[in-house]
């Protein structure tokens, strides 16, 4: 992943931000709208996409199309900062490599305790059966 050319891949809409903020919020467009085209992105080799389409398959547009949106400030320029972020970190997540598990043998010790905890839930049985009157 080239980050830089990722970052002249990304396309920002502001829009006039939603809630509170009287004139203020009448007036400006703060919100910042961050969108990126997964498959027509020169900045990620095929297999990368294909990992990005698998784990961001629930937060994708019908045409692949990846929106994040911010409107955590009265100013664009740090909502634009926040959502450039928050977007690098979800990418970073979403390409990341689960190590693979190596199979080991339990310890002598691990062996030891379930075979006694099973021996006292046999125990705790028994017990409870009814006494032979022979």
């Amino acid at each position: 992943m080239d980050s830089n050319s990722i970052i002249q891949e990304l396309q920002f809409k502001a829009i006039r931000s939603s809630g509170p903020g009287g004139q203020h919020a009448n007036k400006v467009s703060s919100k910042v709208e961050l969108t990126f085209d997964i498959p027509n992105s020169k900045g990620l080799s095929a297999e990368e996409k294909n990992r990005l389409f698998f784990k961001l398959k629930s937060k994708l547009s019908k045409e692949n199309v990846l929106t994040l949106q911010c409107d955590e400030s009265r100013s664009q320029h740090k909502n634009k900062d926040i959502v450039i972020k928050r977007f690098f970190e979800l990418v970073k997540k979403a390409l990341l490599l689960p190590k693979k598990r190596k199979r080991t043998k339990p310890s002598r010790g691990a062996i030891e305790k379930r075979l006694q905890a099973k021996k006292r839930a046999a125990l705790k049985k028994v017990n409870r059966s009814k006494p032979r009157l022979d």
